[in-house]
Parts: structure tokens; C-alpha cells; sequence
């Protein structure tokens, strides 16, 4: 008899019904119902023109051919520079790696740390995709709970559940979904701190060009060492650019070498018309990239004037991203019955917290992902729903 794998065999095994409400919300929409998604982290905007202009014309031009499992040279040496414009420090293409998206370079740095048993920690609320990864190589997680209202990280308690098992330390700053930034002097604080027990820091920094209150400072900048230290960014949510897949890794050379190979052997390249894309994307779109990082700081400060007026909703303002935490504690037993109610009574999907982990088990995640109509009327409804 046939048989899978016991990493097939996990992915099988549900770890939470985080997207039931927005299943539901996409079937409902697409039967033509009046539902407002605000669940996903899905860019309204439109990939700016002028790069999806240039990107058919590299296709005209014959750019459709296999690429280097590395990724294309003028990409890379792109984001080396956008670093070390970022940073003030000299990096360099030989220590860039292109995925199809950061999900993929997270899960490809570690499937080339970890193996099934070993450890990581990771700070909760966390963005829920990690669990994928996680169950997909058998990962022993070990959460941190980030302390609300601020969800502030406290790196020895992030070293407290250090086992000796551990292999790394995952942290996600800005932060999905609560768009917290964690500070520098904290993250070379924890690169310290690893490096000292020889594990991994892998940190996550999709959110670094979408900040408001404050810049995003980049583990890159925190640390001169960069021996155990893994960085991963890309263009979905800056650039508006989720559906074209590309993503990247920063680390030293042993760690290149090794995605390198995975790399090669996994998907053999990202096709080269995307990777053109992002490069052009990288010199030419901090305009229109400026553009909607201000928007969605004016739909954070609505959301937030909105919901100061509605008795028995508070919030965490989030210096970044495009989400904002709800604690729905004053009006609903916990935030999976308040998602649930929110969608059969007021046809609004969002996130229920308990996704993310205990420490959000009140809120619910709403996504900014509507312009400032849309916004209005999600609150209308929500206010109009607990007036019933």
C-alpha cells in the first residue's frame, strides 16, 4: 500500500481554524454577498504600473529562460545595496539568496538548520503562517509571549525558553500582527545572546519600508557579527507586489552556501522577468512606495479615531504594517466569538487573535487593506451590531 511521508502526514493534522472566518467570507463575497474582507495582508493597491510596463517588456525581450539558484546578479547586487544604504554597512551580492517569496525563504533557511525535533523559539502573537513551516519540518516551538499593551519583547525571557534542544530564535519586527518594532539596542542584545549559545536569530523584516511612528531599524544595523545572524525581506507588502513571489535571505557565506544548494535543488531559479521586475522596482518605486506607506498611516489614525468611539473596544497602535490588534474583551467572551458574530451579523471577516497565539486570545486582527470609505463603513457596521 502507498504511503506519505511524515511531513506530508503533519501538514494534514489542523493546528487551528484561524481561516475559517475568512473562508467562509471569500465564499459568501464571491456568491455576490456584501462582505468586507479584512482578513488577509493582501495589498489593495495595484503593482505601480510602470513596473508591470517594464516587466512585459522584459518578456518581450526574451527574458523567460532558466536563472542562477541563486538569483539573477543585478538583483542581488540591488538589495546589497539597499542595505547598505540602510545600514551604513558594506554588503555585498555574494550574500543574497532570491526565493519565490519570504514564506519560501523562511522555510527554506529552516529546512537547512532544523531538523525534525529540534527547537526554535518564537515570540507570540506571531504571524500565522510560521505554524506551516513549523509543523512541515517537525519543529519543537517554543513561545514567548510578547507583553501587551505594547506586545514589548523581553529578550532574556526570549533566552529563558532556550532548551537544549533549541537551534534558533525566530523574531518579526515590524511585527505581523501587531506592528510592533522592536528596538535596536534589544535586538543586538538578543544577536549577543545567541550567538553566545552558537544558535540561530532569524530575523523577519517583510514590514520594513511600511512604519510610522518610528523608523524600522534592521538586525543588520544592530549587529556587527553576522556569523549565526539570518535576515529575510522582500516585496509583497511595500511594493505591492504579493502575487509576483520574490523574497530574499542576508547571511554570511555558510548559510548562502546552503540555501544555495536547496535553492538548486527545489525550484531551480526564480524566473527571470520577476526578478527584473523587483530590480527595476528597487530603483525606481520609493515613490510610489512613500505613496502608500502614507496611506496606510491615515487608514491606521481613522481606524484608531474610529474605534476610540466605540464603548468596549481598545486597541494596541501599531507603529507599522498594515493591521490593527482589537481587544474585543469588553464586549465578547474571546475574539473567535467576536470574529464569528462579526461576519454572520455585520459581513466583515477579520482574524480571530487565538491564530497568533495565547496572549491574543481578546483580539482580533483587522487588515487596512480598504480605503478610507471601506473603513468607514466596517466601523458603521461594527458599532451598529453592538447597539443590537
Amino acid at each position: 500500500m502507498t504511503s506519505f511521508s511524515r511531513m506530508s502526514s503533519r501538514l494534514t493534522m489542523p493546528t487551528s481554524d484561524v481561516w475559517r472566518v475568512h473562508a467562509e467570507a471569500v465564499k459568501r463575497k464571491s456568491r455576490g454577498e456584501d462582505i468586507l474582507l479584512l482578513s488577509v495582508g493582501d495589498p489593495d493597491f495595484d503593482t505601480p504600473r510602470h513596473i508591470s510596463d517594464y516587466v512585459i517588456a522584459q518578456i518581450q525581450d526574451g527574458r523567460t529562460h532558466y536563472s542562477p539558484a541563486a538569483g539573477e546578479q543585478e538583483l542581488r547586487d540591488a538589495i546589497a545595496k539597499l542595505e547598505t544604504e540602510g545600514t551604513g554597512k558594506p554588503f555585498h551580492a555574494d550574500q543574497v539568496v532570491i526565493f519565490p517569496g519570504a514564506t519560501a525563504a523562511l522555510y527554506a533557511v529552516f529546512e537547512c538548520i532544523l531538523n525534525e525535533g529540534d527547537g526554535v523559539v518564537v515570540p507570540e502573537p506571531m504571524y500565522v503562517g510560521y505554524q506551516g513551516v513549523f509543523d512541515a519540518i517537525g519543529a519543537d516551538v517554543q513561545h514567548v509571549p510578547l507583553a501587551p499593551p505594547a506586545f514589548d519583547l523581553d529578550v532574556q525571557a526570549v533566552m529563558d525558553r532556550v532548551e537544549p534542544n533549541t537551534k534558533a530564535v525566530l523574531v518579526n519586527t515590524p511585527g505581523n500582527p501587531c506592528g510592533n518594532i522592536i528596538e535596536s539596542e534589544k535586538l543586538t542584545a538578543l544577536a549577543n545572546a545567541c550567538r553566545e549559545r552558537e544558535i540561530w536569530l532569524i530575523c523577519d523584516e517583510v514590514y520594513s519600508l511600511i512604519t510610522f511612528d518610528e523608523p524600522h531599524v534592521s538586525m543588520l544595523k544592530s549587529t556587527d557579527d553576522f556569523s549565526n545572524i539570518v535576515v529575510i525581506d522582500g516585496l509583497s507588502k511595500s511594493h505591492a507586489m504579493s502575487g509576483w513571489r520574490v523574497g530574499w535571505v542576508i547571511a554570511e557565506a555558510p548559510m548562502i552556501d546552503a540555501l544555495t544548494r536547496l535553492a538548486s535543488a527545489a525550484l531551480f531559479g526564480v524566473c527571470q522577468f520577476v526578478q527584473d521586475g523587483a530590480t527595476f522596482a528597487l530603483a525606481n518605486d520609493a515613490r510610489d512606495v512613500e505613496a502608500m506607506r502614507l496611506r496606510y498611516e491615515a487608514r491606521r489614525n481613522y481606524a484608531i479615531e474610529r474605534l476610540d468611539g466605540i464603548p468596549g473596544l481598545s486597541y494596541y497602535k501599531p507603529k507599522a504594517g498594515m493591521f490593527i490588534m482589537i481587544d474585543v474583551s469588553g464586549v465578547a467572551n474571546d475574539g473567535a466569538s467576536f470574529s464569528e458574530r462579526l461576519l454572520q451579523e455585520a459581513g466583515i471577516s477579520t482574524v480571530a487573535g487565538n491564530g497568533f497565539g495565547p496572549t491574543a486570545l481578546n483580539y482580533v486582527r483587522m487588515s487596512l487593506t480598504l480605503g478610507r470609505a471601506g473603513l468607514n463603513d466596517a466601523f458603521d457596521r461594527i458599532e451598529k451590531m453592538l447597539q443590537t
